[in-house]
Formats: structure tokens, C-alpha cells, sequence
């Protein structure tokens, strides 16, 4: 049983994200006497679409299909294709097997990674995020997880004033910008209130469009 809210950092206009924010940002995590577990890492793989066939158009092929691993579930991966609203868990082997395929290639990793705290039946997990290709600091992330429930619906009212009391924290330090928290709309996925994994691959990818927008302005 668990549920996660998924927060990225929103930086003000005309700022940047750096780790001195990371820094501060972690801190704010230990000054609620939360206790330091071990490292976290997470990673994404957006896919090119590579047909062996060169005549078949790439049209034919989704171009917008990103691989997830988690951590907390190693034997798994998922693919989630945003412009078809799909979303799938597989085997790891998957990854293996489709790079000998070659139907498509790896374009670009994205890597999440950071340190794990627990307090009371609350895991959080914060950290930056990064691309393989310039190891450059991209943007922070939080995972907020809340051990006892797994009902979207029932665990809202709880994750809404965890998340109130942690803005309020942050807001002491007066860094340049907010913590945002993605509504994701399950329902758009067939995924129902019970909480999966399949639910943060959701709210990773919904993340990472955001990221990028944010870059492209």
C-alpha cells in the first residue's frame, strides 16, 4: 500500500536551477527531522523509432515513446506513449530485447537521482535531474510518498496539507522559485484509483514535458 506525489522544482522567470538550490532544498527535508536513508536513482530513456524497413514511413511509428526504470521495482520496466495515452509494464529483459531489435534506438537518458528519508509513514525522495549526455544539472525533483494508503482519492486531503506544510518550509529559505505538483489525469490512461507504479510513470512523463517546457522559454 502506498501513493506518491510526484514535485519538480519551477524556477522564478529569468532564474536557473543550480545545487546550491539542491542543497538548500535538502536541507529543508532534514530540518523536519527526517532520517537519511541510502541513494536513490531513477532513469528515463526517450526512444527514436528506427524501422528496418526504410521505406515504411516513420509516421507509422510512435515518436514519442519513453522507457522508465524505477528503483523500487528493478525487474520492471515501463513505456508510456504520451500522444496515445499509453501506458505499459514490463520485464526489464524488454530493454535488452529491444535494442537488439533495433526497432528503436535510445536518443536521449534522463537520471533522477539523489537520497532516500523516511519520516514517520511518509518516504520522501529528492534529488536532481540530469542528462547522461551533459551530466548538467537539469532540475530537482521530490517524490512524496505516503505509506498507509493506496487510494488516489482517499489519500488526497493528507498529501494536499503535507504538501501545504512543505511549501511553507521551503518558502523560509526564499529561493528563487516554487515546488509544482502535476495533476496527471489516471483516467485518460484506464488507470483506476488503486495506486500503481504505472501511476508515477504517468507523473514522470507529464513531469518531464514540463521541464522541457520550461527549457524551450
Amino acid at each position: 500500500m502506498t501513493i506518491k506525489w510526484l514535485l519538480y522544482w519551477q524556477p522564478n522567470s529569468g532564474t536557473a536551477v543550480n545545487s546550491q538550490i539542491l542543497t538548500e532544498v535538502s536541507q529543508c527535508v532534514e530540518s523536519i527531522n527526517a532520517t537519511k536513508g541510502g541513494r536513490w536513482k531513477s532513469s528515463l530513456t526517450y526512444y527514436r523509432p528506427q524501422p528496418k524497413d526504410q521505406s515504411m514511413p516513420l509516421t507509422d511509428c510512435p515518436r514519442d515513446l519513453m522507457g522508465i526504470s524505477l528503483q523500487e521495482q528493478p525487474n520492471k520496466f515501463y513505456f508510456i506513449i504520451r500522444s496515445q495515452q499509453i501506458v505499459l509494464e514490463a520485464d526489464s529483459m524488454l530493454q535488452m530485447i529491444m535494442e537488439k531489435l533495433q526497432s528503436y534506438r535510445s536518443r536521449a537518458l534522463v537520471s533522477f537521482e539523489g537520497f532516500l528519508y523516511h519520516l514517520g509513514d511518509f518516504q520522501l525522495r529528492v534529488g536532481k535531474v540530469v542528462t547522461t549526455q551533459a551530466d548538467n544539472l537539469r532540475g530537482i525533483v521530490m517524490e512524496v510518498e505516503y505509506l498507509p494508503i493506496s487510494s488516489i482519492d482517499k489519500s488526497r486531503q493528507i498529501l494536499e496539507e503535507f504538501f501545504d506544510m512543505w511549501q511553507e518550509i521551503v518558502s523560509k529559505k526564499s529561493l528563487p522559485g516554487i515546488f509544482t505538483h502535476i495533476e496527471a489525469n489516471y483516467a485518460d490512461y484506464g488507470l483506476l484509483d488503486h495506486y500503481t507504479s504505472q501511476h508515477t510513470v504517468v507523473q514522470y512523463a507529464a513531469m518531464m514535458n514540463q521541464l522541457l517546457a520550461t527549457v524551450r522559454t
